[in-house]
């Protein structure tokens, strides 16, 4: 899978001084068994999308204002993409500080000193028959000046900065796809709250409706026991089911204020000062276009993330091989020196230099050989996390599009039903009524059309979620309007 590096003859230093060799094996993207198309949509036609292609505003669909705006509010607010975008800031902060490393560095130096030493002069003083000395101390020092002009360069003979540097860029990209990775994670999961927050307010009011009903069966069971006509059992079957649907009621408040905090947070606002007024659930579920196999690996940022990813571990295996050749930089400086200000710019002050620097380990009992091996390693690991990730995508798509097709049946039969059940409640209310049947038939008529009507509300839902999910799954949308 490693091909041999590729250099120009070694013998020629000049040649290798301008143009370098590289230590990089020849990167070719991994190769994965692609289906020639979905098992569970065998008539979807092509596509051909591009992961670095805008994605429309696929959420527009649901025909909600109000999820648009806050789809709107996800790129700004959401905290998952803020730190997806410093990630994608550093990497690309990164990328630069490593092309940088490519060209020669130049500083700029200046210096003033004083220096000098401590000593002591002794003189002999003649005086008097015996004569004297005296001692005095003396400080002498000197003083020096110099500016200059400095570069230094590693020349990349063998490719290891450049190496560097194409690693980098790949994590770059590998960066960038995360961002969209994650962008299209948050504002799938905000979809996939906000309908179903809307579907559990569809939910409460079946069952307001239903509980108007109970307490309307409640007091036909009150009169007909207090006129003599049934035992009390009725009445407290009536209870029964009457607070149990108020059981069911608080329940479903619950469920409704958990997801809407979840999209308070999804949209960076704190749960305590968000909330979401009910409206009129109007559910439309949208026909997704189709997309091949071959075009799910572009669609997918993840997918895109982890073979950018591949690209970089290669990358570091041509940066382990480079160590095993020397390094070489050149240094140069141009400046002036003088023990006085006034002539440090003098001709006679000026001064130069220039010089090379070879480094190259001889022995190190195996440790560049290990790291070589330990690049390799980590190269084979991200080749086969990248098929687990193209794995993993053909699945979660063939899921969604058995999930969309399978769920439509559901919906179409779960409204039969429902139909069905509604009228079947009416026909037993009224025999409960003209004392041809008991009441237990009664709670057990109104018990199935009210789970028939939420099974329902819930098949249009799951058809809903399946369409945001299948979405998800092949990367996004990039076309015109879905149909509905």
């Amino acid at each position: 899978m490693f091909r041999s590096a590729r250099c120009p003859h070694l013998g020629l230093s000049a040649l290798l001084l301008v143009s370098g060799c590289s230590m990089v094996p020849d990167y070719q993207r991994p190769t994965s068994t692609l289906p020639q198309g979905f098992k569970e949509a065998p008539g979807w036609r092509p596509a051909a999308p591009a992961d670095d292609r805008p994605r429309s505003e696929w959420w527009t669909w649901l025909g909600d204002t109000e999820l648009d705006a806050l789809q709107a509010r996800v790129l700004v607010s959401n905290q998952n993409l803020a730190a997806a975008m410093a990630a994608y800031d550093q990497a690309r902060a990164a990328t630069d500080e490593q092309r940088a490393a490519l060209f020669p560095r130049l500083n700029l130096q200046g210096s003033a000193t004083r220096a000098g030493s401590f000593g002591s002069d002794t003189a002999v003083i003649a005086g008097g028959a015996g004569g004297g000395a005296a001692n005095s101390g003396s400080f002498n020092s000197s003083r020096r000046y110099s500016a200059s002009l400095g570069a230094s360069w590693e020349v990349d003979v063998f490719g290891r900065l450049r190496a560097s540097a194409s690693q980098a860029g790949a994590l770059a990209q590998a960066s960038a796809a995360d961002l969209a990775n994650a962008t299209l994670a948050a504002r799938g999961e905000l979809a996939l709250n906000y309908v179903q927050l809307r579907a559990t307010d569809a939910q409460a009011d079946l069952l307001d409706k239903a509980i108007t009903g109970f307490l309307r069966a409640l007091d036909i069971a009150n009169n007909r026991y207090a006129a003599g006509v049934v035992g009390r059992v009725d009445v407290l079957q009536a209870e029964t089911q009457l607070q149990s649907a108020r059981a069911d009621a608080a329940d479903l408040a619950r469920q409704r204020a958990a997801l809407e905090h979840a999209i308070a947070v999804l949209v960076g606002e704190s749960p305590s000062t968000f909330a979401l007024a009910k409206t009129a659930w109007a559910p439309q579920v949208p026909v997704v276009p189709a997309v091949l196999p071959s075009e799910l690996l572009e669609r997918r940022p993840d997918i895109a993330s982890a073979e950018r990813r591949v690209a970089a571990a290669n990358a570091a295996v041509g940066i382990e091989r480079a160590a095993y050749f020397p390094t070489l930089n050149l240094t140069g400086s141009a400046g002036f020196t003088s023990s006085s200000v006034a002539s440090l710019f003098d001709i006679a002050s000026s001064v130069w230099s220039l010089g090379a620097t070879g480094l190259m380990t001889l022995l190190d009992f195996g440790a560049r050989s290990a790291r070589v091996d330990q690049a390799r390693a980590a190269y084979e690991q991200t080749v086969a996390e990248y098929r687990q990730t193209v794995l993993v995508a053909f699945q979660q798509t063939e899921d969604q599009l058995s999930a969309v097709r399978i769920l439509e049946q559901v919906e179409e039969q779960r409204a039969a039903a429902a139909t069905a059940a509604d009228e079947a409640e009416q026909i037993t209310l009224n025999q409960y009524v003209a004392g041809v049947v008991s009441y237990s038939d009664v709670i057990l008529a109104q018990a199935t059309a009210l789970d028939a009507r939420q099974a329902s509300v819930t098949a249009t839902l799951n058809r809903q979620t399946a369409a945001i999910s299948l979405i998800q799954a092949i990367g996004g949308y990039w076309g015109g309007e879905l149909s509905s």
